[in-house]
């Protein structure tokens, strides 16, 4: 065959063989991106790869033991161990036949597996189950300037704006554009949240308004002028009421 014709061929068919390595290579890679993506996609509540307690918070949280808390354990085929224990204030319990165990912070289902796992070198296959008889009620403290500061007990789902209402309302003394949220999300960690209620109320909307949490923390701060009240005359505070005045 001629060298004219012979060239074209040769160099059409180096073309078409780059483009089908190019093409593997981005189906492999595309694969590759496929079987790796959902750990490289950032997920809802993860901020950088790294939990955000203020995102991951779980709406219907399981209770923890607490200090004071009674628990009643029932074993199904051993009745001689059954027993109820109270949760001493170092957050530990006296196991029948066993001795110390850790209980403060666990849910009841964690306390169960803690249970087994501690009677299993003293009972063949041991099946408990435990029961809360006597605990903390779920409550929520109101400070700051509120009518009544105090602590409350959270009955059922309640919201700031809520706990504000029960707490016997603001102040004429409070900021209520500034109310702090404090929630202790695990030992040594509090969240903070800035809630601005005035503009909430304002805005008919309580959409953003957040349930509250046992244990959380309500705090109402005082505002700027009753601050300074207590440092000027009367005569001059009226001067603020009446700006004509000056």
């Amino acid at each position: 065959m001629h060298r004219a014709v012979i060239y074209p061929i040769l160099a059409l068919a180096c073309l078409l063989q780059q483009g089908l390595t190019a093409v593997a290579a981005q189906d492999q890679s595309e694969a590759r991106l496929s079987r790796s993506g959902a750990a490289e996609v950032p997920k809802p509540g993860r901020v950088d790869g790294d939990s955000s307690p203020a995102l991951t918070g779980v709406r219907h949280p399981l209770y923890r033991l607490r200090r004071s808390d009674v628990v009643e354990l029932s074993f199904t085929f051993s009745p001689q161990f059954d027993q109820q224990l109270t949760i001493q204030p170092d957050g530990f319990v006296t196991l029948k036949g066993i001795g110390q165990l850790y209980a403060e912070g666990k849910t009841v289902p964690e306390f169960e597996d803690a249970v087994r796992l501690a009677y299993t070198g003293t009972l063949h296959d041991p099946e408990v189950s435990a029961l809360l008889k006597d605990f903390d009620k779920p409550s929520f403290i109101a400070a700051g300037e509120v009518n009544r500061p105090g602590k409350y007990e959270l009955r059922a789902e309640t919201t700031v704006t809520e706990a504000v209402a029960i707490a016997g309302g603001f102040t004429p003394r409070s900021k209520h554009s500034q109310v702090v949220l404090f929630r202790r999300v695990s030992q040594g960690v509090v969240e903070s949240h800035l809630l601005n209620i005035k503009s909430l109320l304002q805005s008919r909307s309580l959409q953003e308004d957040i349930y509250l949490r046992p244990g959380d923390l309500l705090f109402v701060p005082q505002n700027l002028i009753s601050k300074i009240r207590q440092f000027m005359p009367a005569s001059n505070l009226s001067l603020y009421a009446n700006p004509t005045g000056f």
